[in-house]
């Protein structure tokens, strides 16, 4: 079912899936196509969660679209077998992208080396199935960019999720084929994320929630939704001084560049 909305915005990372919307999860999707959602993104995080992602996405067909992969804090000792999960579900049916994959240093410094292992295998099978990859890069950023020039050819392309990093690392991605997701982080006053997103072209963005995590301003610390895109829209919008039509088309299209294998058909009102 298409939806009529005022603006076409995208939720180009966001884990409704999970338990934090069981209550409400109807009523938050609704409040989100009211805030002119038209797009929800699903990264996979383990084999523990594919069936409830692949469930939501069953539920609004053509609105919400899962990926595949494992999620960096997921590597643990059986996380063969986790990527052996991935390759198969890959070869089972179509997903959008390969995410949310890369390298925590924040949690676990001690499985680098497998964390490591993984992200490679994964953008391998990016690359076998012609799919973006979706990357988190906390206490990362240099490392994954210095893998990524590594791994660089026409086949690697995808969005640096949850973007926190300097104009330069921003930059390098760019050039790199690879857009940055920004979030909630862009409303918060000492992250410093504003001033660097007030330089960034619009090109180069995509907008997210990472729902149920990093809630914006005024809802800090309490559960993210996927709604929520819209105040981040906004604030880009303040920063960069344009309405937020302007920055709703171009986020939306830089998605579309991004999520290419999907339909996009969805109606805006004039």
């Amino acid at each position: 079912m298409k939806n009529l909305v005022e603006i076409a915005l995208v939720d180009t990372h966001t884990h409704l899936y999970l338990k934090e919307f069981d209550a409400d999860r109807t009523d938050m999707m609704n409040r989100a196509l009211e805030a002119g959602v038209v797009k929800f993104f699903l990264p996979n995080v383990d084999s523990r969660v594919i069936d409830e992602m692949l469930s939501l996405e069953s539920a609004f067909p053509g609105q919400v679209h899962a990926m595949m992969g494992l999620h960096p804090c997921s590597v643990k000792d059986d996380y063969q077998q986790e990527l052996e999960i991935v390759k198969n579900w890959l070869e089972k049916r179509p997903f959008c992208a390969i995410g949310e994959i890369g390298i925590d240093l924040f949690w676990d410094k001690t499985t680098l080396d497998i964390q490591i292992d993984a992200f490679r295998k994964q953008i391998a099978l990016a690359k076998a199935h012609d799919l973006p990859i979706i990357i988190h890069s906390r206490d990362s950023t240099e490392l994954i960019l210095d893998i990524l020039k590594d791994e660089r050819d026409e086949r690697l392309r995808g969005i640096l999720h949850c973007f926190t990093g300097t104009i330069e690392q921003a930059a390098s991605a760019f050039s790199m084929g690879f857009y940055l997701g920004i979030g909630g982080v862009v409303t918060f006053k000492n992250a410093g994320l504003d001033k660097v997103v007030s330089e960034l072209p619009l090109d180069w963005l995509v907008l997210e929630t990472d729902s149920p995590y990093l809630a914006p301003m005024p809802y800090r610390g309490k559960r993210n939704e996927s709604a929520y895109v819209r105040i981040v829209a906004e604030k880009v919008a303040a920063l960069k001084s344009l309405d937020l039509k302007a920055v709703a088309n171009a986020t939306t299209n830089n998605s579309k560049n991004i999520f290419d294998k999907i339909s996009w058909a969805y109606t805006t009102l004039s």
